[in-house]
Parts: structure tokens; C-alpha cells; sequence
């Protein structure tokens, strides 16, 4: 009787185009509010809630504290529990958006909610991507798994469309953040109705015993080192080059509507407005630079996007007006999806029978440099909030990733 009951509310989701489509819609919930929403909003947050810069930057990195905390577990996810995991933390990830509509929390609250939504963002889009790939045939594999990808775009450009309408009504941060919350609510019916056939049983006669923690550390430290072996070089300086790609776009991903509003300031919802071309530039990304790197490979792509976000960067620091801050936009939107993806694919590709601790690892190594980039730019802004010297900063460790590329790239050459 509750299996059909369950058929009938959820019915089953099996053609891959549209499981590519629930998938972008994860991400768009997962990424473009459960992480970007913050960008968005965060002047209005700031001027409701009179927060400083440095909070605001704390609040940031809080977040991708709990990123790298959710890239982390993600790795220890079994395979047949991956929708489980997948749909619980997307849970998780709808209900922090919407507790932020809860009037005069506490500071200590706003992070601890926060760090749960990074968590959240972290293990669901590992998660989320793992599952709908999965479910591809490989013939499709890349022309999908690009839709599904585009879902970052997509909720970044929903995350500034959102705000800036509710804001023209005459609502705040708090309302914005319901609504978020509420729009995101037919996810969890779509990620039912593609739920595996096998997820409400389990054979108990063939189920692996549970596993130790020593067990499990013991088993983990073996396939990391099956993973690196022979290739602890080229992964070293893979996985630091990410930490600089996330440490070279974060000032841009949290402040660039903050800047907009310090400088354009005769122009209203200026800072929504960028938020939105980033949007709309992200969604553009993959099947663009997928297409580059079918001609000229992964690496050579990766690197011609870090000089190009590099030099993104700068523009601000050029133009202290709209073209600096649209300029910086449009190359922030095109590149920074781009290069995760290429990114994730060179890693992968190392050693593919580890392909999935590689990419955690390597997911790790973003998030770290996410989690430094809001404190180092908090700390050099100041009390007057001028963000020029983080730009330069971020610039710099774009560069300096660039030549870890390079040393990478001639590494791979050797090894091959």
C-alpha cells in the first residue's frame, strides 16, 4: 500500500535529459543560493543588520569552512547510500536558506547557520554531480553533464534577479531569504522521482559489515596512497593551483556587489546588476571553454583562463568605474566555472580508478583558498573597506597558481 502510494506521488524520472535538468536545479539551490545568495544580498544584510566588513568577511569564510568540512564527508559517502546522503543534505541546504527569515538572531547563530549551509553546498554538489553523471550514458555524458553544471549559473542569476525584485518591493534580506527557501521546495519532490530503484532496501545478508573509525582511516590512508603513488608530484601541484584559483576568485565572488555599491553610486541596484551579468556569464562557461578543450586540451584551457581571470582581476584596480566592476564581472562569470570543471577533469584523470578521492581532494584544496580569500581581503580592506588591495592580492595568486600550471603541465609531459 506505501509502495503505491509512493509510486504515485513520485512517480519515477528516468530520461536523462531530464535528470540533467533536476540536477541543474540542485545546483542552482545548492550553489546559486545556498552559497551565492549571501553574495547577493550581503549589502543589504550588512545595512540592516549594521555588520562590518571584517563580520561580513567572517560570515564568508564560515561558510567555506563548512564547504570544505561537506567536500570532506562527502568522500567517505559509499556509493549505494549516495541519494540518501545527496537528499538529506539538500534538506539541510532549503532549510538554512529559509532560517535567516528568523528576526534578531543572535551572531553566533547566523554562523553556526552558515556553516551547516557550506556543509550542505559542499557534500550536494559532490554528491548531486556523482549521481547525475552516473546516471548518463557516455554518449551523452558531456553534452549533459555541461546542463547540469550550468546550474550555478543559473542560480546566481536567480540569486541577483530574486534579490533585486524583492528589494524594488520594498522587502529585505530576510523575506528574500524565505522566498529562496520556498522556491526551492519542488527540488526535493524531483530528487524523489529519480531516487534508484534499489535506495528502500537494503540485503542485509550481503550488506558490508560497518567499519571501525581506525577501520575506515585504515582503509582511507590505503587509497590515498594508491591514489598518489607516482604521481604525488603532479597532483602536489595541481591541488596547489586550485588552492590559488579558489583563494584568486573569492574577493570578487562575496564583495564585487559591496564594490559596486561603494563606487556606483548615483546607480541603483547597480551591485544586482553585476551579481547578474556573473550569472548569466557562468551559464555560458562550460559549453564554451568544454568546446576549447576538445581542440586544445584541459591544461593548455586551464591556463588560459587563469591568466584571463587574473587579469579580470585587475580591471577594478584600472577602471574605478563601471567598466572596471562589469569588466571584472563578465570575466569572473566566464572563468570561474570553467576552470573548476577543467580542473576536476585533470585531477581525475591521473589515476581514474581514484578518480572520485582525487576530485575530493582536490575540492578540499578550493575551499581552502575559499576560506582564506574573505579573511585576507577583510584584513587588508581595512576600516574604510577598500577592497583595491585584495584585488591586487588575489591577482597576484592567480599568477602564481599560473606558474604551478606550467611546472604541472611539464610534469604530466615527463610522466607520460
Amino acid at each position: 500500500m506505501m509502495t503505491a502510494f509512493k509510486s504515485r506521488a513520485f512517480p519515477t524520472i528516468t530520461n536523462e535529459t531530464a535528470i540533467a535538468f533536476i540536477g541543474l536545479y540542485c545546483m542552482a539551490v545548492v550553489m546559486g543560493y545556498g552559497r551565492f545568495l549571501f553574495t547577493a544580498t550581503l549589502p543589504d544584510i550588512m545595512v540592516q543588520l549594521s555588520l562590518s566588513t571584517t563580520i561580513a568577511g567572517w560570515l564568508a569564510s564560515i561558510n567555506y569552512i563548512g564547504y570544505f568540512i561537506g567536500a570532506l564527508i562527502a568522500m567517505f559517502v559509499p556509493q549505494r547510500s549516495t541519494w540518501q546522503a545527496m537528499m538529506l543534505w539538500t534538506v539541510v541546504s532549503v532549510v538554512t536558506t529559509m532560517l535567516l527569515v528568523v528576526p534578531d538572531m543572535s551572531l553566533s547563530l547566523w554562523y553556526i547557520i552558515r556553516l551547516l549551509a557550506g556543509i550542505a553546498s559542499g557534500i550536494a554538489m559532490i554528491l548531486s554531480s556523482s549521481f547525475v553523471i552516473q546516471s548518463l550514458t557516455l554518449a551523452r555524458r558531456s553534452v549533459l553533464s555541461a546542463v547540469h553544471y550550468a546550474g550555478i549559473g543559473v542560480g546566481i542569476s536567480a540569486s541577483a534577479i530574486l534579490t533585486w525584485w524583492l528589494l524594488v518591493l520594498g522587502y529585505h534580506f530576510d523575506v528574500i531569504w524565505l522566498v529562496a527557501g520556498l522556491s526551492s521546495l519542488p527540488l526535493l519532490g524531483l530528487l524523489c522521482a529519480i531516487r534508484p530503484k534499489n535506495s528502500d532496501s537494503i540485503d542485509l545478508n550481503h550488506a558490508s559489515p560497518r567499519l571501525s573509525l581506525y577501520q575506515t582511516y585504515l582503509s582511507f590512508k590505503h587509497a590515498l596512497y594508491e591514489a598518489i603513488a607516482g604521481h604525488h608530484k603532479a597532483i602536489a601541484l595541481l591541488s596547489a593551483s586550485y588552492v590559488l584559483a579558489g583563494f584568486g576568485y573569492i574577493t570578487s565572488a562575496t564583495f564585487l556587489p559591496v564594490m559596486a555599491a561603494q563606487r556606483l553610486t548615483t546607480q541603483t541596484y547597480a551591485g544586482l546588476l553585476i551579481w547578474l551579468v556573473v550569472g548569466i556569464f557562468a551559464m555560458l562557461s562550460n559549453p564554451l571553454w568544454g568546446a576549447l578543450a576538445k581542440r586544445v586540451g584541459e591544461i593548455k584551457t586551464l591556463i588560459g583562463l587563469t591568466i584571463l581571470q587574473a587579469f579580470g582581476m585587475c580591471l577594478p584596480l584600472w577602471f574605478d568605474g563601471a567598466v572596471g566592476l562589469y569588466g571584472n564581472a563578465a570575466i569572473l562569470g566566464l572563468t570561474f566555472v570553467g576552470m573548476v570543471s577543467m580542473t576536476l577533469t585533470l585531477i581525475k584523470n591521473i589515476n581514474p580508478a581514484y578518480s572520485n578521492l582525487l576530485i575530493g581532494l582536490a575540492t578540499l584544496a578550493y575551499a581552502l583558498g575559499q576560506f582564506l580569500g574573505p579573511l585576507v581581503t577583510v584584513g587588508l580592506a581595512g576600516q574604510d573597506g577598500n577592497f583595491n588591495a585584495g584585488l591586487l592580492v588575489a591577482a597576484i595568486g592567480l599568477f602564481i597558481g599560473l606558474i604551478l600550471l606550467l611546472l604541472f603541465r611539464r610534469q604530466t609531459n615527463r610522466e607520460s
